[in-house]
């Protein structure tokens, strides 16, 4: 074997430890790793936990005493649906969080649903429900990165 054919033999060889060393860090995440690359999640997880502990505490300290017709787990529910719509706003104009969020909408319509259903009744929030979720379906056939 001539040098020039063991050196490529040898660059060959090294080329292939790196990607099998890329692939194997792909594979490897840890959760400290994920979150360090995408926080927003566990952050908005953080802050619905928080506001349903804030609105219990306010209803156990009578403090939503005069609003009668508020059912707290309704609060609760659409409270965490707009903090997931919010979080949708964010990862549609911040480019660092950017992911598809066709799901988080509808899963935050459901949230925001389910709390008005429970204040006004279902005959008037599932139809509104279902009209989000098919303008959702709509914007992302007609926008991608929606």
């Amino acid at each position: 074997m001539s040098e020039r054919e063991y050196y490529k033999d040898e660059e060959k060889d090294v080329e292939k430890r790196e990607k099998d060393e890329e692939k194997q860090e792909k594979e490897e995440k840890t959760w400290e790793e994920k979150w360090r690359r995408d926080p927003l999640g566990v952050v908005v997880w953080a802050v619905i936990l928080i506001w349903a502990g804030v609105a219990l505490l306010a209803d156990n300290l009578g403090l939503l005493a005069q609003f009668e017709q508020l059912d707290m787990w309704g609060v609760i529910l659409v409270g965490a649906g707009v903090i997931v719509f919010l979080e949708v706003i964010v990862r549609l104009l911040v480019p660092a969080y950017r992911r598809s969020v066709g799901g988080t909408l509808i899963f935050a319509a459901v949230l925001v649903g389910a709390g008005l259903g429970n204040m006004y009744g279902w005959n008037v929030v599932w139809p509104a429900i279902l009209i989000a979720i098919g303008l959702s379906i709509l914007l992302r056939a007609l926008f991608p990165r929606f």
